[in-house]
């Protein structure tokens, strides 16, 4: 069956080729959506993965409460597009960055996230733009060592901070904690919670993230919602976080074996401008569906080095494989558009409308 829609995507398309399952993806997002309404908390998908707005509409339309972007062009694209409720979450600095923030504030209702009183200070520029308060969430560092303030005495300070600005609105708290860290994260929140509320102020929004923390979700007494963001294509991590199972990852890259020079060896088409040089920490870079044993080693930019000594089935020359890659995330960003099927039938192509869009 495969073989016929790998002939095809390769005859109309040719290869390297990004394709979805838009049968599993409309999986994947009802089952988050049920993970979240079970645990009686909000979804707010990250839209890092699959960067389009007809996907995030998807998400919307099956009940989450909006998005959440890490950059100010994903949410310029996806506002454009009619999505109202958008949360950035990431600290935005300077000038160009405030004004773009107050247009999008202006017909968008937009919250951003901020670990530093620098960047609250710039903040209140773009709400004077709007014409209209700013909600801003304090980003707490709860284990990762990634961005977010490292203390709840840190947190609550910035919490007033906020509230004391001028055409700010102090929204609540943002965490990510660690898949082994909720104990501490909760310990970390309760206390910033209690601090903000003895100075009058209370966290409407307390956002919690990542899609590994899925076996967590709903863990935090007090969160109201939670970022998901690979599960909607999932990936050879999601899989080894045990976060997915194969059969739930909904974007391979087909690829074409274009050289078998020795018994051992060969070339894919699909090198590291295809599918990154992000391992993310694992052993090769993708699992080739069609022979699992085989590993793709290394790269160069257009070629993708195969390692069959462990293989009991070889490609030949010619053949077109299927490849879950290690992390999804950023083979999307390296994609003008990705190819649509359902079944053994080609739907259409959907544009990666927010590639590149860095700032």
């Amino acid at each position: 069956m495969t073989t016929t829609l790998a002939a095809k995507i390769a005859r109309e398309y040719g290869t390297p080729c990004a394709v979805i399952d838009m049968d599993r993806v409309e999986r994947n997002i009802a089952r988050i959506q049920k993970a979240c309404d079970d645990a009686g908390i909000a979804n707010r998908p990250h839209i890092k993965t699959h960067k389009n707005p007809t996907i995030a509409k998807m998400q919307v339309a099956a009940g989450a409460k909006g998005i959440t972007c890490q950059k100010l062009g994903e949410a310029e694209i996806m506002a454009n597009a009619g999505i109202d409720d958008i949360l950035i979450s990431y600290n935005l600095l300077g000038e160009e960055k405030m004004a773009r923030l107050g247009a999008l504030q202006a017909k968008a209702n937009m919250t951003v996230a901020a670990d530093n009183s620098t960047v609250v200070a710039g903040l209140p520029k773009a709400a004077a733009v709007s014409g209209r308060p700013l909600s801003v969430v304090v980003e707490c560092d709860t284990g990762r060592k990634r961005a977010g303030v490292e203390t709840p005495a840190e947190a609550i300070a910035l919490a007033r901070e906020i509230a004391g600005s001028k055409g700010l609105e102090f929204a609540g708290f943002m965490l990510y904690p660690t898949e082994t860290g909720w104990a501490e994260a909760q310990k970390f929140y309760d206390e910033a919670l209690a601090g903000v509320r003895a100075h009058g102020l209370d966290a409407k929004i307390v956002s919690t993230g990542g899609t590994p923390n899925l076996v967590n979700i709903g863990k935090l007494k007090g969160g109201t919602e939670h970022r998901f963001g690979t599960y909607i294509y999932n990936d050879r991590m999601q899989v080894a976080a045990g976060s997915a199972t194969w059969d739930d990852c909904a974007l391979h890259i087909y690829s074409t074996v274009v050289s078998r020079a020795a018994p051992e060896r060969g070339i894919l088409d699909a090198g590291s401008k295809t599918l990154t040089t992000d391992t993310g920490g694992l052993d090769g870079h993708g699992l080739i569906l069609e022979h699992p044993e085989a590993k793709i080693a290394k790269f160069a930019e257009e070629h993708g080095f195969l390692d069959l000594s462990r293989s009991n089935t070889r490609p030949n020359v010619g053949d077109v494989v299927r490849i879950v890659p290690n992390h999804v995330c950023v083979v999307v960003n390296m994609m003008d558009e990705v190819v649509m099927v359902r079944g053994e039938e080609i739907i259409g192509m959907l544009p990666v409308a927010a590639r590149g869009k860095l700032r």
